[in-house]
């Protein structure tokens, strides 16, 4: 009659500290902490990363208005860095300063346009006609001063910088700078009038 085997004695019993497929017996849990119930898991799964609070979208919103304003008074001075494309590069700062040192017929297109509106509430029709015809004809003389602008920049910027290295478009970069008003250019001038653009 087969013998039940004998349960294994104290002394065959692995004692503590010793490992069982690489699972060490009788010690504290291996990572050091207790299992976390159902309820604290599904709690921190539904707890948010970054807290909805008033303080903080106040907080996101305040920083966001300070970046932008630094940003508007980057671009305004001239900072490369907050520039947009289209003024970027030592050649359009050139073309900018260029512009911003002499005078120019287009500024005073606007304050044209407001007086011949304003002639226009005038009952006479002589001055209505020739404010008009004024405004037409000095429109005439800023296109000529928008197209020989165009030329002269062009030539300035291959002396400066080489005939085969212009990029395109300075010209009308240059003519469409010369009808803004001066306080109304951005990014604003940073030359004075009659000073000689580096």
């Amino acid at each position: 009659m087969a013998k039940t085997p004998a349960a294994p004695s104290s002394n065959d019993a692995p004692s503590e500290g010793t490992a069982l497929n690489g699972v060490p017996l009788g010690g504290p849990s291996p990572k050091g902490r207790p299992t976390p119930s159902r309820a604290e898991q599904e709690a921190a799964r539904k707890r948010p990363l970054v807290a909805d609070t008033k303080e903080a979208r106040a907080r996101a919103k305040a920083d966001l208005a300070t970046q932008r304003e630094k940003a508007r008074i980057g671009m305004a001075n001239g900072d490369q860095r907050y520039l947009p494309a289209r003024d970027q590069g030592p050649q359009r700062k050139f073309v900018r300063d260029w512009v911003d040192a002499g005078w120019h017929l287009g500024e005073a297109v606007m304050p044209a346009m407001v007086l011949v509106i304003l002639a226009t509430f005038l009952p006479i029709p002589a001055l209505q006609y020739y404010a008009f015809v004024g405004l037409w004809i000095f429109i005439f003389f800023v296109v000529g001063d928008m197209v020989i602008t165009s030329i002269t920049i062009k030539r300035a910027v291959k002396k400066k910088f080489g005939e085969g290295k212009v990029e395109k478009g300075l010209g009308w970069y240059a003519a469409m700078r010369t009808v803004q008003m001066r306080f109304l250019r951005l990014p604003k001038p940073q030359v004075k009038r009659g000073q000689k653009p580096a």
